[in-house]
């Protein structure tokens, strides 16, 4: 998709566009450090301190929704910990593996990091779509919160620096970093327009997450069957594939699966209250 397709995704008040003025410069700052300093992301510090980040905004604002629900104080505290601690153990597992190289090409015989990517979301999806203490807390938080924590999305455009650098191949580079960059930096203006409560902005807002979707089924599809392994169809001319090593593989092992789920559960947030709106409407002109 192009940028002129995902602007048209997304209908907001000028003042949702504002939010450009500072995501834009910065994802174009973030490019060229990674392209002037490859130490930098090879560091790791990067990946730790955008995950410790997000991790603890996923935290903050899993107890705020909760404190916005019917449920008694113990089952609140029970509802955080089981997801946090779930959350948690599986980010330790999966830079755990990273580190340690468990991910890398020819380390098993089975192809550990695609299953990385796709088991998270077979068994995470259908527990966090069917559970309805989750579905309680979605009721409960602003639609608004789990589009913009995808901000940073944006940090994929170091896949576009490696790519100028001759690191990646530009046929898998090119598509997973500029969706990720796209998806990045329209998440706080889909967030904006959503907050507005028109229906153009909670249509922007089910595309914003429908584009966010495609950008990770093109990247998984091209990485699987670009890299060396069991899937690989594609042999690229010039540089191969190089993210199963850490701190880089860290993205396909973990940033990506916790995305598409943050994308599922928003999307089922925003039906789920359009459902109930529905309702309401309908109960309203029946008792007049």
């Amino acid at each position: 998709m192009s940028t002129d397709a995902v602007s048209a995704t997304v209908t907001a008040p000028r003042p949702a566009w504002l939010s450009l003025t500072w995501t834009v410069p910065f994802a174009i700052l973030w490019t060229w450090l990674i392209y002037a300093l490859p130490a930098l992301p090879e560091s790791g510090f990067p990946a730790l301190g955008v995950r410790l980040m997000a991790h603890g905004l996923i935290a903050v604002g899993l107890w705020l929704g909760l404190e916005n629900t019917a449920l008694t104080p113990r089952q609140r505290r029970a509802t955080w910990l089981v997801l946090m601690a779930s959350f948690t153990l599986w980010a330790a597992i999966a830079w755990t593996a990273a580190i340690n190289g468990v991910f890398r090409t020819g380390a098993s015989r089975l192809p550990l990091l695609p299953a990385a990517v796709l088991l998270p979301v077979i068994v995470g999806a259908p527990l966090l779509l069917w559970s309805k203490r989750v579905g309680q807390l979605l009721d409960a938080m602003p639609m608004t919160w789990l589009i913009a924590l995808q901000l940073y999305r944006i940090f994929g455009s170091q896949w576009l620096a490696y790519w100028l650098r001759g690191v990646l191949p530009g046929l898998w580079a090119l598509p997973a970093g500029t969706g990720d960059v796209l998806t990045g930096l329209f998440a706080v203006p889909a967030a904006i327009a959503l907050a507005t409560g028109t229906i153009e902005g909670r249509k922007g807002a089910i595309l914003w997450n429908i584009f966010g979707l495609v950008d990770f089924a093109i990247a998984i599809a091209l990485g699987m069957i670009m890299s060396p392994g069991a899937f690989q169809l594609i042999v690229p001319n010039g540089p191969s594939m190089a993210v199963d090593t850490f701190p880089n593989v860290l993205t396909p092992a973990f940033v990506v699966p916790s995305s598409i789920l943050l994308h599922a559960l928003s999307l089922r947030q925003l039906r789920r209250r359009s459902r109930a709106e529905h309702g309401l409407l309908r109960r309203e002109a029946s008792s007049q």
